[in-house]
C-alpha cells in the first residue's frame, strides 16, 4: 500500500512546513486566545525548573529491581518542561523562556541515552542490557520520540535559537545523526518490520518520529528519500497486522499510539509528495482504523478494555478529529471535538504529553475544534469486529462488550470469553486492566502476575486451572447477530490440556431496554467430580439481597451513592465468596477509586450450566 505509492513516486520530495515557525508572528497571534495564555502559564510554570540529571543508577534500577517508573518520571519532566517552554516562547516571542529553552535542550542532549532502560536490547525478548552503549544507540520509542522533540524545537525555534548561537541548531543535528539516522540507517531493530514477524504498536509510532526528525530538520535528499522509503515499507508491515474491520487488538488507550501515529505518517507522506498518497485516505481499512476509537467508545471517559488497556483510556485530543476529518468521518469529527472539550481546561496543551509536534498540533487546531458543532453526537454503532473477536451491544441503559478471539494478542492478557457490563455509562462487571509495568511485565513470567490470569476477569476456572496464552488457546464455534443483539461461543479451547472441561458454551444477549442474559452450560471430559468456580469483577460493593430456592438476587450499584443499582440473578450457582480487593498500584488506581471485588461462584450440586441475568 505504502511502498507501492513511494515506489511508484519519482518526483522530489518536498519540504515538509506543516506549521508556522516562530518568524511567522500573525500565524501565531491568530491562534485561539485561551490556547494561548494557557500556554504561557505552562510555560511561566517551568521557569527555574531544575533539570535532573539521569545517572548511571537511575539507568541500573530497572536492571537491579524491576521499577521502571522513578527514571521513567525523571526523564519524561524534562520532555514535559521543554515541550512547554518552546511554545510559550513561540507564543510570546519575547526571549523570557530561551535560557529555560536553551538549558532543557542542552539536558536532553547531555543525555547518555534516549531509550528507556526498560528497552535497552537490540534483539527482540532480549534480556536488557544493564547500561547504554553511546557507540551503538538503541532505537525505542522514546529515543525515537525524544528526535521528534528536538526536531521540532529546532523547526520552531532556529531563527532565534541561530540568532543566540548558531550551535545550537548544529548540536541538535549532530546528535539527530548519531543517535536517530545513523542507527536508522545501519542497523535491523525488530519494529522496522521484516514481513514475517508480527508487529505492534512501536513499529508506526518510531516510523512516524523517525519521519518527523528528517522532514522538520535540514537533512539531505538522499537521507530524506531512504527515511521515506524504509518509512512507508515499515508501516506496510504495521498496516499488514490489522484486519480489514481496522480494529487495534492492543485496546483504545494503544490506538492513540497507534492508529493516531498511522494518521500523521500518512500526513506527511501526502505533504512531502504532493498529495500522492490522497487516495488512501478513503481507503476502506484506514478508515476503519481511523474510526476504531469512536466505535469502542462506551461513555464519557470509559472505552472497552482488554489486554493491557485501561477503562479509561483518556480524552480525545485534536489528533483524532484531525484523523476523522482526513477520512471524511464526521460523526467521529463530532465525537472527538465533545470529548476533547469535555476534558480539563487545559486539555488542549497537553501538559503531559512527551510529544511536542503533537502539542502544537494542538494549538493550531484549538480555534477549528471550539468552533465545531459537536451537539448532535451520535452514540457508536454496534459492532463485530471479526480479526479480533470483539463484539459489544448497547441500548439506552445497558453496554455489554465480549471479548472472543484467542490469547495472542498484543499485551495479551488471558480473557478469551470474558465480558464487561455497564449501567447508565458506569461499570458493573468490569475488566480490571493491568499495574504499573515492570521488568516482570514483558518477561516469561508475565502470567505470573494476577491481571493477566483468567481468574481475575468474568471467567471460569476448571480444579484450579485458568486459561492458556497463545494462539492455540482461543475461542471456537463463534456465532453472533447484532440484530439479535447476542453472541455465542466455546471456550474449552482457551484452557489447556490439562483442564478437564471439554465444553464451555457462553451465550450472552441483550434484550434491548430490559436485561442482559449470559448463559454458560459446560461439559467435562469423564464423569469424575470436578471444582468450578466462576469469577465476577465488580467495581462497586455486591450484596446478596434475597435467596430464592434456585436462583439468587445480588444487587451491585452502578455508582458509589448506590442509586438505581445493577441487579444480578443467578440461577444454577451460589455465590461462594466475596472478596475485597484493595488497590494499591498507581496505574489501576486511575480507573479504579477504591477497592474492587471478585464474586466466586459454584454450581449448585448436579448442574452444568450457569444462568445470569442483569438489569
Amino acid at each position: 500500500m505504502f511502498s507501492e505509492i513511494a515506489s511508484a513516486f519519482s518526483g522530489k520530495l518536498l519540504p515538509y512546513t506543516p506549521y508556522p515557525n516562530i518568524s511567522d508572528r500573525a500565524a501565531w497571534e491568530a491562534l485561539d486566545p485561551e490556547w494561548k495564555k494557557e500556554t504561557i502559564l505552562l510555560g511561566q510554570s517551568f521557569l527555574g525548573f531544575e533539570w535532573p540529571y539521569l545517572s548511571a543508577s537511575d539507568f541500573l534500577e530497572f536492571f537491579r529491581t524491576g521499577n521502571r517508573v522513578h527514571f521513567e518520571d525523571k526523564m519524561f519532566s524534562k520532555r514535559h518542561a521543554l515541550n512547554a517552554l518552546i511554545l510559550a516562547e513561540c507564543v510570546e516571542n519575547q526571549g523570557r523562556f530561551l535560557p529555560a529553552v536553551i538549558d532543557g535542550i542542552f539536558s536532553i542532549c547531555d543525555e547518555n541515552a534516549w531509550n528507556l532502560p526498560a528497552h535497552n536490547s537490540y534483539e527482540r525478548d532480549c534480556p536488557q542490557l544493564p547500561l547504554p552503549d553511546l557507540s551503538d544507540p538503541v532505537l525505542d520509542l522514546f529515543a525515537c520520540e525524544t528526535g521528534a522533540v528536538l526536531a521540532t524545537a529546532s523547526y520552531l525555534l532556529s531563527p532565534v535559537l541561530d540568532d543566540f548561537s548558531p550551535f545550537l541548531t548544529k548540536r541538535i543535528r549532530y546528535e539527530l545523526e548519531r543517535r536517530i539516522f545513523i542507527p536508522y540507517q545501519k542497523r535491523h531493530f525488530w519494529w522496522m518490520g521484516d514481513g514475517i514477524s508480527p508487529m505492534n504498536n512501536w513499529t508506526i509510532w518510531c516510523t512516524q518520529n523517525v519521519l518527523l526528525s528528517a522532514f522538520l530538520t535540514d537533512t539531505d535528499d538522499s537521507l530524506r528519500h531512504f527515511i521515506f522509503h524504509k518509512a512507508c515499507q515499515s508501516t506496510d508491515f504495521f498496516l499488514s497486522e490489522y484486519g480489514q474491520d481496522g480494529c487495534c487488538d492492543e485496546g483504545a488507550q494503544y490506538y492513540r499510539h497507534a492508529g493516531l501515529c498511522l494518521f500523521l505518517v500518512l500526513s506527511i507522506c501526502d505533504s512531502v509528495t504532493g498529495g500522492a498518497f490522497r487516495q488512501l485516505f478513503s481507503d476502506e481499512k484506514i478508515r476503519n482504523i481511523a474510526s476504531y476509537i469512536y466505535r469502542v467508545h462506551v461513555a464519557d471517559q470509559y472505552y472497552i478494555n482488554f489486554a493491557d488497556c485501561s477503562p479509561i483510556a483518556g480524552r480525545c485530543s485534536a489528533r483524532e478529529y484531525l484523523f476523522a476529518k482526513l477520512t471524511d468521518q464526521e460523526n467521529m469529527m463530532r465525537f472527538a471535538a465533545k470529548d476533547c472539550l469535555a476534558g480539563q481546561k487545559n486539555a488542549l496543551l497537553l501538559p503531559t504529553e512527551n510529544n511536542l509536534f503533537y502539542r502544537l498540533l494542538s494549538g493550531f487546531t484549538a480555534a477549528e475544534l471550539k468552533a465545531f458543532d459537536c451537539s448532535c453526537t451520535c452514540p457508536a454503532p454496534n459492532l463485530f469486529y471479526p480479526s479480533v473477536g470483539l463484539f459489544a451491544i448497547r441500548d439506552e441503559r445497558l453496554f455489554l462488550a465480549v471479548k472472543a478471539g484467542d490469547n495472542a494478542d498484543s499485551h495479551n492478557h488471558n480473557d478469551v470469553g470474558s465480558f464487561t457490563v455497564y449501567k447508565d455509562g458506569l461499570p458493573v462487571f468490569i475488566d480490571i486492566g493491568v499495574e504499573s509495568y515492570t521488568k516482570k511485565t514483558f518477561s516469561p513470567q508475565r502470567y505470573e502476575i494476577w491481571t493477566m490470569q483468567s481468574a481475575w476477569h468474568n471467567l471460569p476456572s476448571f480444579d484450579g486451572v485458568m486459561q492458556k496464552d497463545g494462539e492455540h488457546y482461543h475461542a471456537a464455534d463463534v456465532s453472533y447477530s447484532l440484530e439479535d443483539s447476542s453472541i455465542s461461543m466455546d471456550i474449552a479451547p482457551a484452557y489447556p490440556s490439562g483442564s478437564p472441561v471439554a465444553s464451555y458454551r457462553r451465550r450472552a444477549r441483550l434484550y434491548k431496554e430490559e436485561k442482559i442474559h449470559i448463559t454458560d452450560t459446560f461439559s467435562f471430559r469423564d464423569d469424575m467430580p470436578h471444582q468450578v468456580v466462576l469469577s465476577l469483577i465488580t467495581y462497586e460493593k455486591p450484596k446478596i439481597i434475597s435467596e430464592l430456592s434456585e436462583r439468587q438476587e445480588i444487587s451491585i450499584p452502578s455508582a458509589a451513592d448506590g442509586k438505581d443499582p445493577a441487579r444480578l440473578f443467578l440461577s444454577g450457582g451460589r455465590v461462594a465468596a466475596i472478596e475485597e480487593i484493595p488497590i494499591t498500584d498507581a496505574r489501576l488506581a486511575i480507573a479504579w477509586k477504591h477497592p474492587i471485588y471478585r464474586i466466586l461462584i459454584t454450581p449448585l450440586p448436579d448442574s452444568r450450566q450457569f444462568d445470569l441475568e442483569i438489569r
